[in-house]
């Protein structure tokens, strides 16, 4: 067993009566909440009435809408004036949703993540890379705090310029890196095209998420790299990276119980399935201060992993995501609703009512491709006209979706159509 902290190898029961003194104490932040104080009445619980984890699940679900529907600030539990940083997410009709912690929240979220990050063996003396994008997207900023906080000199590379994160590799000795998937693939065939011995770089650790991979993927990543690359789950509306994690054992990923209660449900009845069973899990911050959220939907899909774990923590597991109860896409780390792209491609009146989304690879690196289909006058224009369309839709998309896709502008006949639902998505990724 290597060496971890007392929280993490709590027994059953002392986890259970931390979650409840924990939800009490969230139950009585959120009466502040519009939202929480209605629903919290409707149901008659309260603090003072909460007996058991049980009685909890008479609260409804909190969704996606629910959140849009409060932006930009009207579920802050705490004044304005306690905020000290704010994340936004795009929706799909163009309503973001805005996740507010206070101080107390942004040092909470860092000692998770460097829990983290000590679990998978870095340390102070690590030399770490964080080649995720910063700004907006919680992957950046959380993972360097978590960094941070463990000690490690932390490098911001951000993302992209690979000939950079390569050189910065080799000039400061980096240990450990942040990537996601798709480019942590990328970069292993620039080091082979380079003729760089991955072993040669020094790397022992890779942290890899934000969107779906496979084990033949991370298999691929920890030869291309020469690393041991540990998977991880996070969501912005419970922090962001830091929520649960895989430990050495790379059998399941722990969630941190002390501080997110987590349930896994059948997505059309809402009641809890058995351990092992797929459902959607369902999630409530237990020490967030400034916008506590309970019971989230989060619409990802995945499973409890049943009995301990060999490493010794106490925590539950649950397995990689296996897809979405939902329409959204992950590509290149980066959350995609086909709403958002409808959005853009109708505010052109040269393009019809039909499209199509194709998600394809390339080698290792994800593309999306968007056929829209134009009428026959459009198609009929000048080289210079079509080309200048399309080029406009192209950074409308970009705008929206922050992921720049291939436009195909298209005639009516060659975008398939359905007499039922129109099948807007076709993902070629696993082809």
């Amino acid at each position: 067993m290597d060496v971890f902290d007392a929280a993490e190898s709590l027994d059953r029961q002392a986890i259970e009566a931390l979650q409840l003194e924990r939800l009490r104490e969230t139950l009585g932040r959120v009466a502040a909440v519009p939202l929480y104080a209605e629903r919290l009445a409707a149901a008659n619980l309260s603090a003072a009435s909460l007996r058991s984890l049980a009685d909890f699940r008479r609260l409804p679900f909190t969704t996606k809408d629910d959140l849009r529907a409060a932006y930009p600030s009207r579920m802050l539990a705490r004044p304005m004036s306690e905020m000290v940083r704010v994340h936004t997410s795009s929706g799909t009709t163009g309503t973001a949703i805005a996740i507010f912690h206070t101080r107390n929240d942004i040092a909470v979220w860092a000692d998770l993540m460097a829990r983290c990050m000590h679990m998978v063996g870095l340390r102070s003396s690590d030399v770490f890379q964080n080649a995720s994008g910063y700004g907006l997207f919680t992957g950046g900023l959380g993972i360097h705090a978590g960094a941070e906080r463990l000690g490690c000199c932390t490098i911001p590379a951000g993302a992209g310029n690979t000939h950079r994160q390569i050189q910065l590799i080799r000039d400061f000795g980096v240990t450990g890196l942040h990537i996601i998937p798709s480019y942590a693939l990328y970069l292993a065939e620039a080091l082979e095209h380079e003729g760089i011995d991955p072993d040669a770089l020094g790397l022992r650790i890779a942290l890899i998420g934000a969107e779906p991979h496979s084990e033949e993927v991370r298999r691929r990543i920890e030869a291309g790299l020469g690393v041991k690359a540990y998977n991880s789950y996070g969501l912005s509306e419970m922090n962001g990276p830091g929520v649960a994690f895989e430990c050495v054992e790379q059998a399941g990923m722990h969630v941190w119980e002390d501080a997110f209660l987590f349930e896994v449900i059948d997505p059309e009845s809402g009641e809890p399935v058995a351990d092992g069973e797929i459902g959607e899990l369902v999630m409530t911050t237990l020490m967030r201060e400034g916008m506590p959220i309970l019971r989230y939907r989060t619409r990802d899909l995945t499973r409890i992993l049943p009995g301990p774990c060999a490493c010794g923590r106490t925590h539950r597991r649950i397995d990689r995501i296996t897809g979405r109860a939902d329409d959204m896409l992950i590509l290149k780390g980066v959350n995609i609703y086909p709403m958002q792209i409808e959005k853009v491609l109708m505010t052109f009146a040269e393009i019809g009512k039909n499209y199509q989304i194709v998600l394809e690879r390339e080698g290792v690196v994800e593309r999306i491709r968007v056929r829209a289909a134009v009428g026959a006058e459009v198609l009929k224009g000048s080289a210079g006209a079509l080309e200048a369309l399309r080029r406009k839709i192209t950074a409308g998309l970009h705008d929206e979706i922050l992921v720049t896709p291939t436009v195909e502008l298209v005639a009516e006949t060659e975008v398939p159509r359905a007499e039922g639902k129109a099948r807007r998505v076709v993902d070629l990724r696993g082809q």
